[in-house]
């Protein structure tokens, strides 16, 4: 098989690595090469943060409402090219081509919606008295470094690279080195809709020779994260020492509340979604199911008989795709073992998948303690934790008893527990009857160890933007 061979994309053009060094990405669902990126360092990080730095006047100074334009173009363009951009992410992914259809589709959203908030950018006036004025005024940070993970390359790019745009910013990014290329053709098809050079260039490679020289660089004035909690704490201390603000997606290890009034029939149905996900590889996978003890017996038959019907491949009749690294397919299998060790009860699932390709069995495991370790760590792997709970207050407090705090859901039919549920639980996004839910329009981001700040929404522009606040003496 002959592989293609993918360069830094910079300040509008394709450049090699100044390494000559390349690496391959590898498909999860036949285990061999699929495409060479450039293995990428701390010379071209450079190379692409100064053509950003380049460009950034001249994007900045560009009428809001031309570069809304502009945006807008880019998501027709995504669009036209999605049977090509969906057939590349299956290609990295191992994902269906209905899945990453609807993957290329939320990124056209992306930047259709911050195209058409990008004249929205507005600052306020401010009455402090007669014979003054004061008024406030929001501005690029500058060169933003977006460094975004392998479970969902272009939409990951998307989500916070057409913010970073709108508010006058100009990018770098660094998709992760098992899923490049989606991220290459997006910045590729941003120039040929009219982007300036250096506005959004793309460096790939690992996390310690591309990723570290991108956080560090003095010329990055915000960074914007998604990945793991561990990269997370180092980016954040980098940022510390550097006194950049940044914008942190990290973990989760969200509940998913079924309480004894909840339509059963529409709980395990959107119970077993929500933590089969992307194949759980979704920071927001609801992967602890918390029951109402009167109706568990009830209950399990029906999340069983759902998590059953999924069907687990490659091809457009299955729900499930495989896990997309080696290393991170070994860590799931590896909890099979440790559910087994702490005596959990194995509804179904509990193994790999016969035959090639790192697949998993969507596994549900039952008659387990808050304190286990099935019940506490992020797998990231379609498995999830069925604890029982004996009343309301329990459900909260069981809820809350995490480090990561990402999203919550609840399923039951009086308003008034909803309400009052969701505005104890803590965090960033509760959803009500259904999990997951919202779109692009919605506020993203957590609670506690599931980092700062938030993306997509109106709210996104405020992280992308600094405000200044201006006083005349008249």
């Amino acid at each position: 098989m002959s592989l293609s061979t993918w360069n830094h994309f910079i300040s509008g053009a394709y450049y090699p690595p100044d390494s000559n060094q390349y690496l391959n990405e590898t498909s999860p669902v036949t285990g061999e090469a699929t495409y060479h990126i450039a293995r990428g360092s701390a010379s071209d990080i450079d190379r692409a943060v100064h053509a950003a730095h380049a460009a950034l006047d001249s994007w900045r100074s560009t009428k809001a409402l031309d570069r809304g334009r502009i945006l807008v173009k880019i998501a027709q363009a995504l669009r036209d090219k999605a049977e090509e951009l969906a057939l590349i992410e299956q290609t990295e992914m191992g994902k269906s081509l209905a899945q990453t259809r609807v993957d290329i589709e939320i990124a056209a959203q992306y930047f259709e919606f911050y195209g058409g908030l990008a004249p929205s950018i507005e600052g306020e006036t401010i009455d402090i008295g007669p014979g003054k004025l004061c008024y406030t005024v929001k501005e690029p940070y500058g060169v933003v470094a977006c460094i975004t993970p392998w479970n969902a390359p272009i939409n990951q790019a998307a989500r916070a690279v057409a913010p970073a745009l709108a508010a006058g910013n100009t990018v770098v990014a660094k998709p992760s080195e098992f899923t490049s290329v989606s991220t290459l053709r997006l910045a590729e098809i941003a120039h040929e809709c009219g982007l300036a050079a250096g506005a959004f260039n793309v460096v790939t490679g690992n996390g310690l020779e591309a990723g570290a020289p991108l956080v560090s660089h003095a010329l990055v004035s915000k960074i914007a994260f998604t990945g793991s909690l561990r990269a997370g704490r180092e980016i954040g201390i980098k940022a510390a020492e550097r006194i950049v603000p940044v914008t942190l997606e990290l973990g989760g290890k969200s509940p998913d509340i079924v309480f004894a009034d909840a339509d059963l029939a529409a709980a395990a149905r959107g119970a077993a979604r929500g933590f089969t996900i992307n194949a759980g590889q979704a920071c927001i996978a609801g992967t602890r199911i918390l029951v109402e003890k009167s109706v568990r017996e009830q209950f399990l038959p029906l999340l069983k008989a759902e998590v059953e019907k999924l069907k687990v491949g490659a091809s457009d009749d299955c729900q499930i795709g495989p896990i997309i690294t080696q290393p991170q397919f070994q860590k799931v299998c590896e909890f099979f073992d440790i559910a087994r060790d702490e005596g959990a009860e194995l509804v179904t699932g509990g193994q790999r998948q016969k035959g090639p390709g790192y697949f998993v069995q969507p596994t549900v495991y039952a008659n387990l303690k808050s304190d286990s370790r099935i019940a506490r760590e992020e797998i990231f792997g379609p498995v999830c934790a069925v604890i029982e709970f004996a009343d309301e207050a329990e459900a909260i407090k069981i809820s809350n008893d995490s480090n990561y705090g990402l999203a919550a859901g609840l399923w039951t039919q009086n308003l008034s527990r909803a309400h009052r549920v969701a505005g104890k639980l803590q965090a960033g996004q509760v959803y009500i009857n259904e999990y997951p839910s919202g779109g692009v329009e919605t506020p993203f981001g957590g609670y506690k160890q599931s980092g700062i700040g938030r993306e997509k929404g109106r709210e996104a522009l405020n992280h992308y933007s600094q405000l200044k606040t201006v006083i005349v003496t008249l």
